[in-house]
């Protein structure tokens, strides 16, 4: 695909992020791969750059084998953070910024140093300063949400907003807390850590291993959205979203117009 083709595709998504307006989709049409996906993703998020957002790390998507197979894929996504996406715990969201957004219960990793492309579990726990409950403010651009894998990816993974709890000692058995995710005091999913792949910390060697590939090493400082551990929920102006996760915490926001 041409500079000039990517560069058009990466400004039709960040126009539709920046104004919340969906777009129909286009990879498909266009006959647009993983790869050109990813270069689209790269050049929209070159553009938030560029207006003065500052890059905060990664964030996985397709974590469960049943999410891979319903979408035709061998392996995860993942898409790029920045500073302008982050929210503050208990604080309110505005859903004005948000095409249809949803919420997903999730764990973040803080890393306290480089992580390697081929990093083995323990080396990749060893790079890890903190782990926090988190909620992801997922929202595809596209209309109806609905989309290809060449939309996703290019889509930036459908990532648009996060919410990180309070930080604590990754130095214990991450693999199977139980969470749950509440809207308005009543439960909306129930599930664990170990849907992350089994184990979270997988999430976190992938993303290593799929950012390393893309030229953009994990850093030091950097977070790792591991990955929606329950499936989704859809956020009206009004609710109030809460997660709890077994020995992590809590963490939430209200929603507002």
């Amino acid at each position: 695909m041409k500079q000039e083709s990517i560069a058009t595709f990466a400004a039709r998504l960040d126009t539709a992020a920046h104004t919340a307006q969906a777009i129909a989709q286009f990879a498909e049409a266009e006959g647009i791969g993983e790869h050109e996906a990813y270069a689209i993703q790269a050049a929209s998020i070159a553009r938030r750059l560029a207006r003065g957002e500052r890059r905060t790390g990664v964030k996985m998507g397709f974590t469960s084998r049943a999410k891979m197979v319903q979408m035709g894929v061998h392996d995860m996504i993942w898409g790029r953070l920045t500073d302008a996406m982050a929210e503050a715990d208990g604080a309110p969201v505005s859903l004005s910024r948000f095409v249809h957004p949803r919420v997903e219960p999730e764990l973040a990793f803080l890393l306290n140093k480089p992580l390697p492309a081929h990093a083995s579990l323990p080396e990749a726990l060893e790079a890890v300063a903190a782990v926090a409950p988190a909620l992801e403010i997922i929202d595809s651009r596209f209309a109806d949400f609905r989309f290809t894998l060449g939309d996703v990816v290019a889509d930036n993974a459908s990532s648009s907003g996060y919410v990180i709890g309070p930080w604590q000692d990754p130095r214990q058995d991450l693999s199977n807390l139980g969470l749950a995710l509440s809207i308005n005091g009543a439960i909306r999913q129930v599930g664990s850590t170990a849907g992350i792949l089994g184990n979270p910390l997988r999430s976190l060697v992938a993303a290593a291993r799929l950012s390393a590939a893309a030229g953009e090493p994990l850093e030091a400082g950097w977070l790792v959205m591991a990955g929606g551990a329950t499936a989704a929920e859809s956020l009206a102006v009004g609710q109030h979203v809460l997660l709890e996760m077994q020995g992590l915490g809590r963490v939430e926001f209200t929603c507002t117009e």
